[in-house]
């Protein structure tokens, strides 16, 4: 299928910012520096702090709409990029898309009923609450948009053996029809991008305009001042290609680009293109935007790029690199006043080395080693000393079976379960395909996902055995104070990736003490938010819309599980109006009327020590109203501070 070609961008366009992406680029503008609006409309709270102003006026430079531009291979910075864990040789994007369409054998009626969805798409685009004028959820969005494409091209080509990386795919794909924010070069900050932001891939960083080049470590901007034409440094990425500084967490000396490229005579760096950008952002003291990188740890050869905030340039000298020849170095100091950016990643890497170091720790493992990692209680608000009493379990409860059917057939994988293999029965149950990347990762919200069971003959180590398997991640409770007791991690978590499952008891209505506290640990299924109906949304530019969780499968899952007495880490998430989190039914108890198990996923990238968080639902009475409601429990008062907060939950 082609790619869509008529899809207009419906980003907002907050405080002048063009996010049109033509077929051409635009004329160039004269635009100021983002600064926060101070009309009593828009709270400056949602922009961060006032900034200082910036002593010329600004050319912006548009970004391509042909990206991702191959640069040279001299000037790139970040010449050990791998933010992925397989590289394979590249291939044309038609040619992928040419042969999967030959492979399925699309028919013209078939490419009749892809039009009627792009038109559907686009019109639930142009209708998407979310695509607001608030640029925090815009970057959001394009985000999530951006991972489930690059995820669902990934399964696409598995089955074919595509050569050409998905992420490279699903920003082209994207590009291409105008998906993307901030498009115009600016000094200072990016609206909608938030310090401790995290990234797994550089196009992320272009896609939401915090930094354009595929490859380059500096990126740049044309200026006028004086009647004279200059260049001047917006952004740069500090990601191990060079011998950069970066141990302190307020300064970073960083060496210029040019002169160590793989495949050229290695030779002295000149001042030009970016490093010149940086000498005059030096001499003009202006704000730099600074990306910082750190590895992956759950991916050897990956790495994540964390958003650490302005600096600006100190100082700058030569100097001899290990290869013998003549680098530029540049110290760049770090804005006061900036919340937490890299110093984040550097503590919790700290705690993770030796948990004993984490301050106000009131248990270091309050599941007395029953996950597979410590979960580490921790309170330094107050004196609360810790949640009531529970058994601590990692799995479900239930007295009946849900239904009476039949066992679901098991798979004869010999080893495991490969991606487009027709006779894995598991596959078949998922639609034909596996529901999980090779790294883990949930592809698209289903009704249904059927992982193998320990009746299927494929190992262990099979790739459809996610959650079956337990969390995997350094979890932390803290005490939040006005909302109890929370959840957040010490690792970054990536979108699709398992959190846990809600543990406990299954339990009957009927039988519930509303009036009670049984509610404070209770999942229910419940009608699904927009934001999680619209977590398919990218996956859904190459195809008919996919089946979602909508009202019909939910009658098909009356459940209600209480942690009141027994439970895990699930039992302290937290309801939030715009979560992070989305419940997803897994089933891998392949036995008669089994219950489904309820799994947590992340719906986007969560920086360390972010809070989890998941939509409770609305199905309630409402909090003034007494009595016992069927099937419904009283709404209570939110406080979940999110713009689009429905006020109770």
């Amino acid at each position: 299928m082609k790619p869509l070609r008529s899809l207009a961008p419906m980003f907002p366009a907050p405080l002048g910012y063009d996010v049109a992406t033509q077929s051409t680029d635009p004329l160039l503008v004269f635009v100021t520096p983002f600064r926060p609006h101070t009309s009593p409309e828009q709270s400056p709270a949602s922009f961060g702090q006032p900034l200082p102003k910036s002593p010329i006026p600004l050319k912006a430079t548009p970004i391509s709409a042909a990206f991702p531009m191959p640069q040279r291979e001299d000037e790139s910075s970040d010449e050990d990029y791998k933010p992925f864990c397989d590289h394979k040789k590249p291939t044309s994007l038609r040619t992928a898309k040419a042969k999967r369409t030959h492979q399925a054998g699309y028919s013209n009626e078939a490419n009749i009923k892809c039009k009627s969805t792009r038109r559907s798409l686009n019109t639930e685009l142009a209708s998407c609450p979310s695509l607001s004028s608030d640029p925090n959820k815009s970057v959001e969005e394009i985000m999530m948009m951006f991972d489930s494409l690059r995820r669902r091209i990934l399964q696409l080509d598995e089955k074919e053996d595509a050569r050409r990386r998905a992420d490279l795919k699903a920003g082209t794909l994207m590009m291409r029809n105008g998906l993307r924010i901030n498009n115009l070069k600016t000094i200072g900050p990016v609206p909608g991008v938030e310090i401790g932001d995290i990234f797994f891939f550089r196009i992320e960083m272009c896609i939401v305009g915090l930094h354009a080049p595929a490859m380059a470590g500096i990126d740049y901007i044309s200026t006028k001042h004086v009647g004279k034409d200059d260049t001047l440094a917006v952004s740069i990425i500090s990601s191990g290609g060079y011998e950069n500084d970066d141990d302190d967490t307020n300064i970073l000396v960083y060496t210029g680009q040019g002169g160590n490229s793989r495949h050229k005579e290695k030779h002295d760096q000149k001042l030009e293109r970016g490093n010149l950008a940086l000498m005059n952002s030096m001499k003009k003291k202006n704000l730099v935007r600074v990306v910082r990188s750190a590895q992956d740890p759950f991916c050897t050869s990956g790495k994540i790029y964390i958003y650490d905030g302005l600096y600006r340039v100190e100082d700058s000298w030569m100097d001899k690199a290990k290869n013998g020849f003549s680098v530029f170095k540049y110290k760049l100091r770090r804005e006061p006043g900036q919340p937490d950016g890299i110093s984040v990643w550097k503590m919790t890497e700290k705690w993770k080395a030796n948990p004993g170091t984490r301050d106000k720790a009131i248990l270091l493992d309050l599941s007395s080693k029953v996950e597979n990692l410590p979960v580490c209680l921790v309170n330094d608000i107050d004196d609360e000393k810790g949640p009531s009493y529970f058994d601590y379990v990692t799995g479900v409860e239930y007295l009946r079976p849900l239904n009476k059917t039949k066992p679901l057939q098991s798979c004869k994988c010999l080893s495991v379960c490969l991606p487009g293999d027709p006779n894995c029965s598991c596959s078949q149950l998922n639609g034909g395909g596996l529901p999980y990347s090779a790294s883990g990762l949930l592809v698209k919200h289903i009704p249904m996902l059927y992982e193998c069971s320990s009746r299927c003959q494929c190992s262990q180590n099979c790739r459809n055995r996610v959650t079956q398997k337990g969390v995997n991640l350094k979890f932390e409770v803290f005490w939040t104070g006005d909302c109890g007791w929370g959840l957040r991690s010490w690792d970054p978590i990536r979108a699709g990736t398992f959190i846990c499952e809600y543990a406990g008891k299954v339990i009957d209505e009927t039988n519930m003490d509303i009036d009670g506290d049984e509610d404070e640990y209770t999942f229910r299924t419940s009608w699904p938010s927009a934001k999680v109906s619209r977590w398919n949304l990218g996956a859904e530019l190459l195809e008919d819309a996919s089946a979602s969780v909508s009202t019909e499968s939910l009658k098909k899952l009356p459940i209600v599980i209480s942690a009141k007495s027994s439970g895990n880490v699930a039992r302290f998430l937290n309801h939030s109006c715009s979560p992070n989190l989305l419940w997803q039914p897994v089933q891998y108890d392949h036995n008669d009327g089994s219950y489904p198990h309820i799994m947590f996923f992340a719906m986007k990238h969560i920086p360390p020590m972010t809070e989890l968080t998941y939509d409770y639902g609305t199905r309630g009475a409402p909090p003034d109203i007494k009595g016992k409601f069927p099937n419904s429990s009283k709404l209570k008062p939110c406080l979940c501070g999110s713009t689009n907060c429905r006020g109770s939950f």
